[in-house]
C-alpha cells in the first residue's frame, strides 16, 4: 500500500501526505499524545480546531481500560470518543519498557502486571494488532523489545530478534485482519541499542518485510543528545525511502528539527502538554516558566500572532495568576497555546523545506528559541 506521497525535498528533509483512513495528513507531523483516548487538558474540539489530523492513543492502556470489549461493543475508539481525525496506536512496547519491575518477555511475547490493579495478563503479537484492530487504529505499531541505552550487546541482540520474530508475526496477523476489512497501516519498529552492527541489521531485517512504514525505537530513552543524532543519521537511510519514517517519543524543537533534516516524517511525545501542566510555555523566544515573578504585571500575550486563546484574550500577568492559584482551567489555556505552538511550528517546517529553506530556518530558529 502507498502510504506516503512525498511533494517537496531539500536534502534529506521532505515534505509530503500520508494516505490514510480517516482523511490526509500533512507531514512532516507532530502528533499530540491522548494515552487514552483523549488529551490531558483539552478536548477534542479544540485539537481539530487547532488543525490537528492524527493523535496517538496507547494500546497497553486501552486495553486495560476501557477494556477490548468495550471498545469492541462501541464500535472502536473513533465512535466511543468522537474524534474524527485519525489515530495511531502505541503497541504497548514503550510501556513494557518503562515499566520494567511487572513485565517478563518471552518468545511467544509479553507477561506482565496491570500498574492498575495487579493483575496479570499476556500480550502476544498477535494479541497487540488484534487490540488495535478493535481500537480502530488507522497506523499501528507492531509489539517490540525496546532495550535500555546501557544494555550489554547481547541484551541488544535479543531484543533485535524478539523485534524481528514480532514483527513477521504482526504482518501475518495483520493481513488476516486486512482480508476482513480492517484499514490501518501496520509500522515496524527497527531496533539494534547503541549498536551500529545491530541498527544496520534491523533495518535489513525490517525493510525485507516490505512494511507499509517504519519507526526508529530506542531513542530518546536516557542517551545523549550526540548518540541521538549520531544513531538517527546511521539507521534513517538504511530504512525504505518511500515509506513514512517515525522516531517515537520527541517532542522539543531541537530534536525535531534534527530530525526532520535527516528525512523523518513523524514523531510524537508528550512533552508540550506535560510543561503546560507544570506552567510552562512555548515561544519562538524559547520556554516560558509563567510562575517567574518576572511576568508579574507583564500585560503582554504569551506571544504576539498567535491564534490560540490564551494569547488572543489574556495577559502573560492574568495566566500567571491562575497558574499560581492552581486554577484548572490554566491547564486548558497553557495545553491550548503549546499545541498552537507545535502545529505552527512544523507548519513552518513544511514551508521551509517547499521554499528550500530549511537548513537556515532550522539555524535561526534555534538560535532564537535557545538564546538564553
Amino acid at each position: 500500500m502507498n502510504l506516503l506521497t512525498i511533494t517537496a525535498t531539500t536534502n534529506t528533509a521532505r515534505t509530503g501526505q500520508l494516505n490514510l483512513p480517516h482523511g490526509p495528513v500533512e507531514t512532516p507531523v507532530f502528533m499530540p499524545v491522548g494515552t487514552v483516548g483523549a488529551m490531558k487538558a483539552i478536548n477534542h474540539e479544540q485539537i481539530e480546531e487547532i488543525g490537528y489530523k492524527l493523535i496517538l492513543g496507547n494500546t497497553y492502556h486501552l486495553y486495560l481500560r476501557p477494556g477490548l470489549e468495550q471498545l469492541k461493543a462501541e464500535g472502536g475508539l473513533h465512535k466511543f470518543s468522537t474524534w474524527q481525525g485519525n489515530f495511531l496506536t502505541d503497541s504497548g512496547g514503550f510501556q513494557f519498557f518503562s515499566l520494567a519491575p511487572f513485565r517478563k518477555f518471552t518468545a511467544d511475547g509479553v507477561k506482565f502486571r496491570s500498574h492498575l490493579d495487579g493483575s496479570y495478563h499476556f500480550f502476544s503479537p498477535e494479541l497487540a494488532i488484534q487490540a488495535q484492530q478493535i481500537i480502530g487504529s488507522d497506523i499501528m505499531m507492531q509489539l517490540d523489545v525496546c532495550t535500555p541505552p546501557d544494555a550489554g550487546e547481547k541484551k541488544a541482540l535479543d531484543g533485535l530478534i524478539k523485534t524481528t520474530a514480532w514483527a513477521k508475526r504482526c504482518k501475518t496477523e495483520w493481513l488476516k485482519g486486512r482480508e476482513a476489512g480492517h484499514q490501518g497501516a501496520l509500522f515496524g519498529i527497527a531496533q539494534g541499542n547503541f549498536y551500529k552492527d545491530l541498527r544496520k541489521r534491523s533495518a535489513a531485517e525490517l525493510a525485507e518485510l516490505d512494511l507499509p512504514g517504519y519507526a526508529i525505537g530506542g531513542l530518546s530513552v536516557g542517551e545523549t543528545k550526540a548518540q541521538f543524532a549520531d544513531f538517527l543519521a546511521f539507521q534513517t537511510p538504511l530504512l525504505p525511502y518511500d515509506k513514512p519514517k517515525y522516531v517515537m517519543g520527541i517532542g522539543t524543537p531541537d530534536y525535531i528539527l534534527e530530525a526532520i533534516e535527516l528525512g523523518i516524517d513523524m514523531f510524537d511525545c508528550v512533552y508540550p502538554t506535560r510543561v503546560a501542566r507544570n506552567g510552562s510555555v512555548m515561544t519562538k523566544d524559547g520556554l516560558l516558566a509563567l510562575k517567574g515573578e518576572r511576568f508579574k504585571g507583564d500585560h503582554n500575550p504569551i506571544e504576539e500572532g498567535c491564534s490560540c486563546t490564551a494569547c488572543r484574550r489574556y495577559s502573560r500577568s492574568y495566566l500567571r495568576h491562575l497558574v499560581k492559584a492552581g486554577e484548572i482551567n490554566a491547564l486548558t489555556l497553557l495545553t491550548e497555546h503549546n499545541l498552537t505552538f507545535m502545529y505552527r511550528f512544523i507548519a513552518e517546517c513544511r514551508q521551509a523545506i517547499k521554499e528550500g529553506s530549511f537548513a537556515n530556518y532550522k539555524a535561526e530558529f534555534l538560535t532564537r528559541y535557545y538564546r538564553d
